[in-house]
């Protein structure tokens, strides 16, 4: 029979304190960058205990993306709770506070199966969650503009996220007529 490897506890500090260097690595040099002696390092931890914590190197960056899709779930449900749902969700998706972790992930996504899987789940819930309050919302009003709750959620998401990706590259090319142009669609739907 095989024995089970140990695993340290989820709720050890850390645990949490390899995962918060983890993502200091991907935000400061990039996701290429986190290895198990570059996170060690970051935490001030010996190396053997990032194995111990994470078996392998997907447990470990499924472990940053979840703490990060948590925090952003919860800016979302705050959005999605505000008196201005609709307009709280286009700021949060155009807000460039999140943009250089979300796109090392996004990066990851094409070369890690599991990390894929992860962004798609989480990816496909949140877009539900967002397409269910806004035909709550909007109803008929949606269908007068021939645009869907779950369409709208994604135009929001994709418009706001270029946005941000392109500014921090320094395009800016069309940037202020998009958001004109999301504005304007968002004052036609919303009631004032």
């Amino acid at each position: 029979m095989v024995q089970k490897r140990r695993v340290g506890a989820e709720s050890s500090e850390t645990r949490a304190r390899i995962v918060e260097a983890t993502e200091q690595v991907i935000r400061d040099e990039g996701y290429a960058a986190a290895s198990s002696r570059r996170v060690a390092l970051r935490a001030e931890l010996p190396p053997s205990l990032v194995h111990y914590y994470f078996p392998s190197t997907d447990d470990l960056l499924l472990a940053v993306f979840r703490r990060g899709a948590e925090q952003s779930d919860a800016m979302i449900e705050a959005a999605l709770t505000s008196a201005d749902p609709v307009r709280a969700l286009w700021r949060f998706f155009s807000d460039p506070s999140r943009n250089a972790l979300a796109m090392e992930f996004v990066a990851m996504a094409n070369h890690r199966k599991a990390i894929r899987a992860e962004i798609a789940r989480h990816s496909e819930a949140m877009r539900e969650r967002q397409a269910q309050l806004m035909e709550q919302l909007l109803g008929d009003r949606l269908a007068d503009h021939k645009v869907t709750a779950a369409g709208l959620s994604l135009l929001l998401a994709a418009v706001g996220r270029t946005l941000v990706m392109e500014a921090d590259m320094g395009v800016a090319s069309g940037h202020a007529d998009a958001r004109a142009s999301v504005e304007a669609l968002l004052d036609e739907l919303l009631p004032s």
